[in-house]
């Protein structure tokens, strides 16, 4: 059963024993997390101080805690220097990763804790379909997979790209470009986040998976990994999904979303 939070934590829900592994950290006496706002769901808040919840954030604590580290200090940064191994002084990050060979070259990743597809937003009042969208203007977030992927199985489609998941989206909004694609588990946030003024019109089926970074050669890996796995064996990834993921998502189920093919 979840314990309640202590100090440092949020309000985020406690699983297992605490203080059961050790390492030592980036920075002595605390947690740091990096991470890519904004990301409903994930980090719920607009600053990094501001955030108490969301899956990826108590994923990081429920770490923490059974690091017994009672304090996680979260850094935003640019999702291009997350994948490109640019940060220093932080022990992992977290902005649903898909694991790649190339981005294996720079950085280190964690044990896997989803498998992801790519989701399709649009504007409420718009149409775009599983045929249309292969010509329409379609925007996505630089240095991600989708870049390439859209370039590759889309190659017809007017592709913008977007320094961050909120001028994508803001874009969207004010119809400079039709539709985006990113992270099912982001456009679903983003779309129950609205207030009914998008939509999710599809998903395409990517099969990465989801995984936090690590500096590369760090030494914390090996630990922290572990911590994961036993957290995926004993439900508390699959109960932080519930408690966090699903009422971000305003009822909308990522299941029910049509998959699409190119």
């Amino acid at each position: 059963a979840p314990a309640l939070a202590t100090e440092g934590y949020g309000d985020c829900k406690l699983f297992g024993e605490g203080g059961t592994e050790t390492v030592e950290t980036a920075v002595p006496g605390q947690f740091t997390v990096i991470i890519n706002l904004p990301a409903v769901g994930e980090f719920n808040g607009d600053t990094e101080d501001s955030i108490t919840n969301g899956r990826e954030f108590c994923m990081a604590v429920n770490i923490a805690y059974r690091l017994g580290i009672d304090k996680v200090v979260l850094k935003n940064a640019s999702f291009d220097s997350i994948v490109a191994g640019q940060n220093k002084d932080f022990d992992v990050a977290f902005a649903l990763i898909s694991v790649t060979e190339p981005r294996k070259q720079v950085v280190d990743f964690t044990t896997p804790y989803a498998l992801g597809s790519f989701g399709i937003a649009a504007r409420a009042d718009g149409d775009v379909t599983e045929d249309s969208i292969k010509t329409t203007k379609l925007g996505t977030q630089a240095g991600t997979i989708m870049v390439d992927w859209v370039q590759t199985n889309l190659p017809e489609a007017n592709l913008s790209v977007f320094d961050d998941t909120g001028a994508m989206f803001t874009a969207l909004a004010a119809g400079n470009v039709d539709a985006v694609m990113t992270d099912i588990s982001v456009v679903l946030g983003q779309v129950g986040n609205s207030g009914g003024k998008l939509k999710v019109v599809g998903q395409y089926a990517g099969g990465s998976d989801t995984a936090g970074i690590y500096p590369k050669g760090s030494a914390e890996k090996p630990v922290i990994d572990k911590i994961i796995a036993d957290m995926a064996a004993d439900g508390t990834l699959k109960a932080l999904e519930a408690e966090y993921l699903a009422p971000a998502w305003g009822g909308l189920d990522p299941a029910a979303v049509p998959v699409w093919k190119y």
